[in-house]
């Protein structure tokens, strides 16, 4: 019995602690909401005045990007901004023969009459964060606008987001980041489908409040000042944008961020590509919430519902953990159920999993209708989108569990790049990708495991109690093992 009380007590924990995610996702929307009625009212700088204009750095931090530089290089250069008061770093810490060609690139460049300057390193120490901390000791802009090596923003990029730091008080300025091939696969529409939601919902809704959002890497732009201010960039962390952004915040910048300035990107194509990359942020969310939690619970000039947000939006990683706990116990819990009648007033916790997922339901579909309508034709198809994004999500919970364990106990890894692929049509071949892994990892057979543990888990609704069986978490086990089933077969198959 005292087995039976422990798993009860774990599974009721978790998913009180998934309820309290989704009711902080509910908050978000309302403010969202309550956003768009708002009239961007920011001062500006007014560009028809050359004086106002400033000086910017574009940083490049780019490491083997054979695929995608020349691509790059062309798309930056035509950024609409004058000559004269524009700086392009290429931070190139490649070991491959992509340094030889995007030297030439870069050459070329230079005699087309732009500033660009290659800098190469002698080591990758500190990783993207090391790369940035170096380029920003010589960038003679007053503001450092970053671009990962797959985004491509459009001509007028830094005319629509430099006049934004006319108030002194703003730190950065963050894009809205769009998808050059979200439909090529399902990987990819899930994806984007969750960084939309990232994107709009959240990072929306907690700036308009002020609470803390996040500088995501890329497609933004930084006052040279106050990442120096912050502390400058660390690499103590996989999420090094995430952590410098906290301390920035924790020091009174303000961040502004722009939903209606889209900037595009390549999604990883390959699931190998995926898992690496949702590796990094996941640890590295579980590591920035490890550092920062208790600076920010310690800090006396913000809000206590701040605050609130701030811990759920550093523990965002760790809700794949307290999913896969759910998963895992929810098969035992369903014995438990049908054995013991009067622990019954205790399954009523698990009503918790059906509204959290209600609420995430409702959350994501005011962000879908406001790009693709609310005829029944796009919510039949949101319907769809929702509950594979959802099934996939699930599917990805103990590759991702174990990236927050190892964030939340301190073990260091390397900075493992995402591959990318500059693929734009479903006919692209992905898999001579020289980047890609060759090998499998183990948790792909933990996976497979999951799936056919889940399996069981349908086939235990038919046989359990005594009342011909009980279908209540049928659904929830018929998602897991096809979110395990797709990862698992789709892992496998992408490596022959």
């Amino acid at each position: 019995m005292l087995l039976e009380i422990i798993i009860i007590f774990i599974y009721s924990v978790a998913l009180i602690l998934i309820f309290m995610y989704a009711l902080a996702q509910l908050n978000l929307l309302f403010n969202y909401l309550g956003a768009r009625k708002k009239q961007d009212t920011a001062p500006e700088f007014d560009f028809s005045i050359d004086s106002e204009i400033p000086f910017v750095t574009i940083q490049l931090p780019v490491f083997n990007e054979i695929y995608v530089m020349e691509r790059l290089l062309k798309n930056i250069v035509l950024l609409d901004y004058p000559k004269d008061k524009l700086e392009i770093q290429v931070l190139d810490d490649s070991t491959d023969e992509s340094v030889d060609s995007t030297a030439s690139l870069i050459e070329t460049l230079k005699k087309e009459g732009f500033d660009i300057q290659h800098i190469r390193r002698t080591n990758r120490k500190g990783f993207k964060a090391g790369a940035l901390k170096e380029g920003l000791k010589i960038a003679k802009g007053e503001y450092i606008a970053i671009f990962d090596a797959d985004f491509l923003p459009q001509t007028d990029w830094l005319k629509r987001t430099i006049p934004f730091f006319k108030d002194e008080a703003v730190g950065v300025v963050q894009t809205r980041w769009g998808h050059l091939n979200r439909n090529y696969s399902i990987l990819t529409k899930i994806q984007a489908f969750a960084l939309d939601a990232h994107f709009t919902l959240e990072q929306v809704g907690r700036n308009i409040k002020g609470h803390f959002i996040n500088f995501n890497g890329t497609a933004g732009v930084w006052r040279k000042t106050c990442i120096i201010d912050a502390g400058n960039w660390e690499g103590d962390t996989l999420t090094e944008d995430l952590d410098l952004s906290y301390r920035a915040q924790l020091k009174n910048w303000k961040f502004k961020y722009l939903e209606h300035i889209e900037t595009p990107a390549e999604l990883p194509v390959a699931i190998s590509a995926a898992r690496s990359q949702q590796f990094r942020w996941n640890k590295g969310g579980a590591e920035n919430f490890q550092k920062m939690m208790r600076r920010v619970i310690r800090s006396k000039h913000i809000s206590a519902k701040t605050k609130l947000h701030s811990i759920l939006h550093l523990l965002n990683s760790t809700m794949f953990l307290n999913v896969l706990i759910v998963g895992i116990l929810s098969i035992p819990m369903l014995y438990i159920k049908n054995e013991y009648a009067h622990l019954k007033m205790y399954f009523y916790v698990m009503s918790f999993f059906v509204v959290s997922t209600l609420i995430f339901f409702i959350c994501y579909w005011f962000m879908y209708k406001k790009t693709y309508g609310s005829d029944l034709k796009s919510f039949v198809k949101y319907v769809v989108l929702f509950f594979t994004f959802f099934s996939i999500a699930m599917g990805f919970s103990l590759h991702n569990s174990i990236a927050v364990l190892e964030g939340h106990f301190g073990k260091r890894s390397d900075f493992v790049r995402t591959p990318k692929f500059n693929i734009n049509a479903l006919t692209d071949n992905w898999k001579s990708n020289k980047y890609l892994k060759k090998n499998i990892s183990v948790h792909v057979v933990f996976e497979g495991l999951l799936m056919l543990y889940f399996g069981f888990g349908m086939y235990s609704a038919f046989i359990v109690g005594d009342q011909g069986g009980d279908f209540g978490l049928f659904p929830f086990h018929l998602m897991l093992f096809l979110g395990f089933g797709f990862v698992f077969f789709k892992s496998i198959s992408s490596k022959v």
